[in-house]
């Protein structure tokens, strides 16, 4: 019900936009979490949006470069991110969790998507 787009292979210094779309439910009232797992590591947070928007959590590996954003009516959540580099390389999952709060636990989440793809090449 959750599926993300956008990965690809870029250099270091480039930029990606990955998107999220849910489909089968509405999910205005979730708040939506991108998650990355690196070959050989565990996955971890990266960022998240409140169920309304208005607020935001980011990974201190990422603040400043990635972008979390969401358009309801759309039924689609978005990461920005600019500035990559090859840290940043995994598969990258949105999640979906219906207590709405934008927390970095991957626990709380109830819905995953698939995952895509970044590799970022230095």
């Amino acid at each position: 019900q959750l599926q993300a787009s956008g990965g690809g292979l870029v250099q270091a210094g480039d930029s990606l936009r990955l998107t999220c779309a849910a489909s089968g439910r509405p999910f205005s009232n979730y708040a939506v979490g991108w998650f990355r797992q690196a070959p050989g590591k565990e996955r971890e947070f990266v960022a998240a949006i409140t169920w309304s928007g208005s607020g935001t959590n980011y990974a201190d590996s990422v603040k400043g470069r990635f972008t979390i954003s969401r358009d309801k009516a759309k039924n689609t959540a978005y990461l920005q991110m600019y500035s990559l580099e090859p840290e940043d390389t995994g598969v990258y999952y949105c999640a979906a969790d219906r207590y709405g709060l934008g927390s970095p636990v991957m626990s709380v989440y109830d819905f995953w998507g698939q995952g895509t793809q970044v590799t970022v090449s230095s």
